[in-house]
């Protein structure tokens, strides 16, 4: 059974089509990243699979037990987020504010989570320092334990590594990797990144303004699509 699925959608932002007919659906254990250019319909894409918006035509369908509040998500991050005035603990527990449902604050299992979190993303040391003193890569590392304490099934990540030197972007990429390799959390991931569409992916949902391509990694490297995007340098 598919974990999350579109079928037959058709999405809009601010009245304007931007994703006509688009399906696809991921297992559990898939890495996907969804590319394409500026204006093709990612972001878009991402806020229906998170049940942000919903499709103009079609549906989003999640399966395997799996609800739209127990999706992990990492946006792209703004400058006034980079300024919060908060810890780096505080941020991390506030990813398992879907959890609390009508509680009025975080149980002892919440605050484990976040525990958890902080250790496998290796900043349990910095638990106190305030965010907006952090490096770019430490704020990353720490909105993905945010995300990761909302999930363990599902990440969907937007740009994750935008801004970050080549260096922490590598290293970025492996944690993700990780994750989905050994934990096997499901990825989706919005990128730019050629490297990154090579190195870690194994499908690819490519994203035009008027057609897309779904196919595995290998598949997409014979296309057209795939040819034209990597300026012939698929191998």
């Amino acid at each position: 059974m598919s974990l999350i699925s579109a079928k037959n959608i058709t999405l809009a932002y601010d009245g304007t089509e931007v994703v006509h007919n688009l399906s696809f659906s991921i297992d559990r254990g898939d890495y996907l990243c969804i590319i394409g250019e500026n204006g093709s319909g990612k972001s878009t894409l991402t806020k229906a699979l998170l049940g942000l918006i919903s499709p103009v035509q079609g549906t989003v369908e999640y399966g395997d037990g799996l609800k739209s509040k127990e999706i992990g998500y990492l946006p792209q991050q703004t400058d006034v987020q980079k300024d919060f005035p908060a810890s780096v603990y505080e941020i991390v527990l506030s990813g398992c504010h879907n959890a609390l449902g009508r509680l009025p604050f975080y149980k002892t299992t919440h605050k484990s989570r976040a525990e958890f979190a902080l250790k496998r993303l290796g900043i349990e040391n910095i638990r106190n320092t305030c965010y907006h003193e952090l490096s770019g890569g430490q704020q990353q590392r720490v909105l993905l334990a945010r995300a990761l304490c909302a999930t363990d099934r599902l990440l969907i990540l937007d740009e994750p590594a935008a801004g970050l030197d080549p260096i922490i972007t590598t290293q970025f990429y492996e944690i993700i990797k990780e994750l989905n390799t050994k934990e096997n959390i499901t990825i989706i991931m919005v990128s730019h990144d050629k490297s990154a569409v090579l190195d870690y992916s194994d499908k690819i949902l490519h994203l035009t303004d008027d057609s897309y391509i779904f196919a595995s990694k290998n598949e997409y490297l014979n296309s057209d699509f795939g040819k034209s995007f990597l300026g012939g340098g698929a191998k």
